[in-house]
């Protein structure tokens, strides 16, 4: 294992949940929202301190579409692709943001980890069409303008 990884903020978890293997996607949970992602250094650890496979954590991990094994920006902008928002036209505000922020399809997230953006199926907003969320805060009638004037706002705020 890394000597340079802090392993304090795992431990703290442990203890909330009683070093408890059944409680696995919970402190996977709590293990993302401090990192924003898991680690690879924290598979080892957990399965050490919780007496359960690196593959079973893995697994868990990787089910789940809400855990990251990759680094996610501070601000994560999830642009809908489903009928209504593409329809009405989502993909050129998909496009806007990666070109100003210089992601791509396989690049999501910007080097400083400030901003990742994914594309999703559906945000539940299709009255808003076409939607987006930044940190699960919702967007509507997007357009790349506004997508563009929104990602200006967040830039002054960091």
């Amino acid at each position: 294992m890394c000597n340079s990884f802090d392993y304090s903020k795992l431990d703290t978890i442990l203890q909330k949940h009683n070093f408890d293997s059944s409680n696995i996607i919970a402190i996977l949970q709590d293990t993302q929202e401090i990192y924003r992602y898991l680690p690879k250094e924290v598979f080892a650890y957990l399965s050490e301190k919780l007496g359960i496979s690196r593959a079973k954590i893995y697994s868990v991990a990787t089910f789940y579409e809400n855990f990251s094994l990759e680094p996610k920006g501070k601000y994560i902008i999830k642009i809908c692709d489903g009928t209504a928002c593409h329809v009405r036209k989502s993909i050129p505000v998909l496009e806007a943001l990666r070109k100003d922020l210089g992601l791509s399809e396989a690049k999501k997230t910007t080097d400083d980890l400030m901003f990742t953006v994914e594309t999703v199926s559906c945000l539940g907003a299709c009255g808003l069409a076409p939607a987006i969320t930044v940190n699960d805060k919702v967007h509507g009638t997007m357009t790349p303008e506004k997508a563009i004037e929104l990602l200006n706002t967040l830039k002054e705020e960091k």
